[in-house]
């Protein structure tokens, strides 16, 4: 009897996307176009569009009576396995979009979550990606019982918060205290870490930007980090932190943010503040961004709104302009938001140095290099300037304490020789 190989490989899932256009078909139809991305990320191939135009959202439904038989139809026609609407739904229109589709129906919402389940890596980012789930299910499954036994797998069932969908609301609830306790561990860790940091201050950049722009490219470039970089949306979810030393001497530590995306779910938002964050900690914001993509303006729009939602602000902002290999425009790159702007490949390397130059400027602000010795009597000043400068490079000579540091305009005064 000979053997036999099976294959095993996840079934893809096919899509029907639905958006409702209240006032731009446009921005609806280039928002289902990241949706269909989306899909692709989390696995499932897309099978049919499709828009209706109203006035406003149907409160209890979504889309009109008549969109629901259409799509009713187009899902049986290309046998479709999930219907996603391209809005985060209410409770009630999940529950009566389900029912009189009968078909798993998901929101955007979830099909990020899923996303971000599926790359969440560690501790941290399962317990983040867990509790948006037990947030957005305890909020929309309501008498869910009899709906999750339709659902049969696949996007939006996968990930920490699988085997949470069976249980009830009291459970959900006690779940959801317990990975706030973790997390707030966690957070508290971050902080101790954020102290050390400021104690021997080390300059941070924050690099943020919209999925995709190529942050980890950049990030991998500069520091030779390992991240997971491919050409996908949320390709990695964990933040990651690495120190770069400048010639000179000079350092600067990186810290990638996951990236932003349009309709951002609040969930997330909440979720992931302890580690967006990171941002609102830095000395400057490297805005990483996508200058091949046709959509830039409106990934630069919702970076800027995301990290006013954050309450960074009051940061040096350095755009660079990514993918300029690919740029094909003649047309002037420009982000008035920003403080400087630079062109770089960070996949070939071009425009790196200067973009250092730049951030490195930025991170210094109103800062001085001041370079002498200190005798040992001048202990007390030598502990002030630990406290006020930020130190490059400090060494014990036979005369005293040689010490190079950058130092704010307004203190310098303190250490200068008299």
């Amino acid at each position: 009897m000979s053997d036999k190989i099976y294959e095993t490989a996840e079934k893809e899932e096919r899509l029907v996307l639905v958006g409702v256009a209240v006032d731009d078909v446009t921005e609806v139809e280039k928002s289902l176009d990241e949706l269909e991305e989306l899909g692709q990320t989390a696995g499932a191939v897309t099978v049919a569009t499709v828009i209706q135009n109203r006035e406003k959202i149907h409160p209890g439904t979504y889309i009109g009576k008549g969109k629901i038989e259409e799509v009713r139809e187009i899902v049986q026609e290309y046998h479709a396995d999930c219907v996603v609407c391209d809005d985060e739904l209410t409770p009630a229109q999940y529950h009566n979009l389900q029912e009189q589709l009968e078909v798993k129906v998901i929101d955007r919402t979830v099909m990020i979550l899923d996303i971000f389940a599926k790359r969440a890596s560690t501790s941290e980012g399962k317990l983040q990606v867990e509790l948006a789930q037990l947030r957005y299910r305890s909020s929309h499954l309501i008498g869910g019982r009899n709906d999750l036994s339709r659902l049969g797998g696949g996007i939006g069932t996968r990930g920490p918060g699988e085997q949470k969908l069976e249980m009830d609301r009291r459970l959900i609830k006690e779940r959801i205290s317990f990975v706030r306790g973790e997390l707030e561990r966690v957070q508290k860790n971050r902080e101790v870490t954020r102290k050390k940091r400021q104690e021997n201050p080390v300059p941070v950049v924050a690099i943020v930007g919209y999925t995709n722009a190529g942050k980890s490219t950049l990030l991998n470039h500069l520091t030779g980090a390992g991240v997971l970089s491919e050409d996908k949306l949320f390709a990695t979810l964990d933040p990651t932190t690495r120190r770069l030393e400048l010639e000179g001497g000079e350092e600067l530590l990186f810290t990638d943010t996951v990236g932003f995306i349009s309709k951002l779910p609040h969930h997330l938002i909440q979720a992931f503040r302890s580690t967006l964050e990171e941002a609102k900690y830095a000395d400057v914001i490297l805005h990483v961004v996508d200058c091949s993509n046709p959509e830039m303006d409106m990934q630069m729009r919702i970076v800027y709104e995301t990290l006013e939602r954050l309450e960074v602000g009051n940061k040096p902002v350095v755009t660079a302009f990514n993918k300029i290999d690919q740029y094909e425009s003649g047309d002037l790159l420009k982000d008035p938001k920003a403080d400087k702007t630079v062109r770089i490949s960070a996949k070939y390397g071009e425009g790196i140095e200067e973009m250092l130059r730049i951030v490195s400027d930025a991170a210094k602000g109103g800062k001085v290099l001041l370079e002498r010795v200190f005798s040992y009597e001048e202990g007390s000043v030598v502990n002030k300037l630990r406290k006020y400068g930020q130190i490059v490079e400090e060494e014990y000579r036979g005369e005293g304490t040689y010490i190079k540091a950058y130092v704010d305009r307004e203190y310098l005064y303190m250490f200068e020789d008299k």
